[in-house]
């Protein structure tokens, strides 16, 4: 029986890969990782790895799948053998690809993060308890409230959010015009709660800016901040927030600017929102994106019929 030549051509491929690729080091160590494990895969089948089939090739892609490795872990196997065995046609090795045929594993939409209502009550609590000191830097923690009323009311974007005018001081309205991707404006409605506290912040700035020895220059910026735009860093604001989150007892790495956006939405049509409603707040230009709450939809939906549904109301009394 002729020898296995297997890791002898598993060798010449990661030199190519890295000779005429220029394969980074992590690269080349990801196929080797990936490459042995299907060897020894089909060694256990008395398969050589330069001979291996379609079917044996799909038979270890769904061992990965069964052995609850995530589609992009499954992915990237695939790729690597892709590579491998297009290696072996191109050297004359082979005179077909096996992976020609093998289909890439499909990647469920993964739910975006989100924060309970009690989560972002007790984050606003403590924002709002520290708003409340009075100190020097009474003016920074306002601004956080101001910051988290505004996110969770609106459900703006960060990018939004942070480049705020000032003139939104001015305004008596209970509306906000925001200014969204693609110079796209849209109104949104802003919550007592969030109205109150944008009055508090401008009272409170307008009495730091009368008191300093040398008033700063008047900023066009709701959020002014020595940064090089003249506003608050939105990798600032993500940071404070996470501090802020750790001293209201919650996890710091389930909370950013982005999950407060995705607790608005998912709140509102946990509450009866529509679908379409949701998407003109949050500013999508299509539906699809908008879609990704439906599961939020999907569980009320679930949850209305257990509780209305005659059918459904005669099986809890059976029971």
């Amino acid at each position: 029986m002729a020898r296995d030549l297997s890791r002898v051509h598993m060798e010449a491929f990661l030199e190519m890969m890295s000779a005429e690729r220029g394969a980074a080091v992590n690269t080349l160590q990801s196929y080797e990782r990936d490459l042995d494990d299907l060897h020894s895969f089909l060694s256990e089948r008395g398969i050589r790895l330069t001979e291996a089939g379609s079917n044996d090739l799909g038979a270890y892609l769904s061992g990965l799948s069964r052995q609850g490795f995530k589609p992009s872990s499954q992915a990237r196997r695939l790729s690597a053998m892709r590579q491998f065995y297009k290696f072996l046609y191109a050297e004359g090795l082979r005179t077909d690809d096996p992976t020609g045929i093998l289909d890439a594993p499909k990647k469920g939409r993964s739910l975006p993060k989100t924060m309970g209502v009690e989560e972002v009550t007790r984050l606003l609590t403590q924002a709002e308890k520290e708003a409340a000191e009075e100190g020097p830097d009474q003016l920074q923690r306002l601004r956080m409230l101001v910051l988290l009323e505004l996110l969770y009311a609106t459900g703006m974007r960060v990018s939004e959010l942070v480049t705020l005018p000032a003139k939104v001081l001015d305004q008596e309205g209970r509306f906000l015009m925001i200014r969204g991707k693609g110079n796209k404006e849209r109104l949104v409605p802003l919550s007592q709660s969030a109205i109150a506290a944008l009055k508090t912040y401008g009272k409170l700035q307008s009495q730091v800016a009368a008191s300093a020895k040398q008033p700063a220059p008047e900023s066009p910026w709701l959020f002014p901040a020595a940064s090089k735009q003249g506003y608050l860093p939105r990798q600032v604001f993500a940071r404070d927030l996470k501090d802020l989150a750790i001293r209201a007892g919650l996890t710091p790495s389930l909370i950013s600017p982005h999950v407060m956006r995705h607790a608005f939405a998912s709140h509102l049509l946990a509450n009866g929102a529509d679908l379409r409603v949701v998407q003109e707040l949050l500013g999508h230009s299509d539906i699809s994106t908008t879609q990704i709450y439906t599961h939020v939809l999907e569980e009320r939906l679930h949850q209305l019929v257990q509780t209305h549904h005659p059918l459904a109301k005669q099986g809890k009394k059976q029971e």
